[in-house]
């Protein structure tokens, strides 16, 4: 009986669109999802960035008022792409055993804005104004649990909390819970809603953000030698993935399958990768061998590239270890800004669908690229390729490293 992985349903909602074709459509057509932040906090508080990459669709547009108020919004944005994953998937109630059946979604922060919000009241109005639900929608593994609930998963619901790279170990998590045999079905992937006050000042503290507030959609700018910064992004990407076996009994369609995963620790430093790129290399080097993938077959890396002076370059010098210089390379953050916890999970599915359209979409500003890159990295317009096998590679504050190797179903 085979254990290969397939990939049968995706949703997503992000900075370029409500859904999974609404986003990779204005991926394709090199539009940005970065605009300037209207809250008034910015101008309070001083930040040097005011910029950002906000949902192209606001949750409140898709979520019945009631639900919408019971869940923090990086909840809801996991409940929104879910149901789209699940639906895309043709799933239903009947046709998977509820025990085994699992949800696995990640976030790096989680209910930041109502912890923010519910703590102002608590300062102000007093105790009596804090909604019995604070904790609920706050916690980490609210989404995950949501969600679960929702589908009645009974094999598992988990919530990796490993920074930028949550959504990417919430994807190998799931291969590696089908591949033991807890579960026939795993939705998974990642959400982040964490656009407020205190994540911006953070990040403008650290001053790992951009600052390029006059032309937000020319900020984020990954492998570019003027990059200064990410751009803080928010959605939710999620994948139903289930055993090849499960799948061809149902009849279901199939977009890719999962290959191979690989997970691995810098040990080096909380907020700086290890700049020979070794654990990062470890990591996809894991994910073709768990594959069976040779590296001269990886014609794609979908980068993690944040558009930051070191982040970037670094990388290229764990594919070059890990694969070699052959690997045609590309970096949506460009385009939709880095969502960090849900951007490997958004991300793994543009590699998806890049594999299934043999397409690779072009890296948003990349006007003149750092002499420190040798590989070919996609710029100007998408590039028709046809792909036997792609890495996608997520990365976290705290040495997190995280690929995903894909291959054509």
């Amino acid at each position: 009986m085979s254990n290969d992985i397939v990939i049968t349903g995706l949703g997503a909602t992000t900075p370029l669109g409500g859904d999974v074709v609404s986003t990779w459509d204005a991926l394709l057509a090199g539009q940005s999802g970065v605009s300037i932040l209207e809250a008034e906090w910015v101008t309070t508080f001083g930040l040097p960035t005011r910029i950002a990459a906000q949902l192209a669709v606001d949750p409140s547009e898709v979520l019945p008022r009631v639900e919408a108020r019971r869940l923090d919004r990086c909840e809801q944005v996991a409940v929104i792409a879910a149901r789209q994953a699940w639906a895309d998937s043709g799933l239903t109630a009947d046709s998977v055993d509820p025990e085994r059946l699992a949800v696995i979604i990640g976030t790096g922060i989680g209910g930041a804005n109502t912890l923010l919000n519910q703590d102002d009241l608590l300062e102000g109005p007093g105790l009596r104004k804090v909604s019995p639900l604070t904790v609920p929608m706050l916690m980490p593994n609210g989404p995950a649990a949501h969600v679960g609930i929702e589908l009645k998963a009974r094999a598992g619901v988990h919530a990796p909390v490993s920074a930028c790279a949550s959504g990417a170990e919430a994807i190998a998590w799931a291969f590696r819970m089908l591949r033991s045999g807890e579960a026939d079905v795993i939705v998974a992937g990642g959400a982040e809603a964490a656009i407020a006050g205190i994540t911006m000042a953070g990040f403008c503290q650290a001053r790992t953000m951009s600052t390029n507030n006059d032309e937000p959609t020319k900020a984020s700018r990954p492998f570019d030698v003027n990059r200064d910064g990410f751009v803080l992004g928010e959605g939710a990407g999620i994948m139903v993935l289930e055993l090849e076996e499960h799948a061809k009994a149902r009849g279901a369609k199939v977009y890719a399958k999962l290959a191979g995963v690989g997970t691995s620790s810098d040990g080096y430093h909380i907020t700086a990768p290890d700049p020979e790129g070794a654990g990062q290399a470890r990591a996809i080097t894991t994910a073709l061998r768990t594959g069976g993938i040779d590296p001269a077959d990886v014609g794609h890396v979908n980068c993690h590239a944040t558009s930051t002076s070191v982040g970037d370059v670094t990388e290229t010098v764990a594919i070059r270890k890990a694969i070699g210089e052959h690997p045609i390379l590309t970096a949506p953050k460009g385009s939709f800004g880095h969502l960090l916890g849900a951007a490997g999970a958004v991300e793994a599915i543009v590699t998806v669908l890049s594999i299934r359209d043999s397409v690779i979409p072009a890296t948003l500003n990349l006007d003149e690229l750092d002499p420190g890159v040798v590989h070919d990295v996609v710029a100007g317009e998408p590039r028709k390729v046809d792909l036997k096998a792609a890495v996608n590679d997520s990365f976290g504050f705290g040495g997190h490293n995280v690929a995903l190797a894909f291959t054509s179903g």
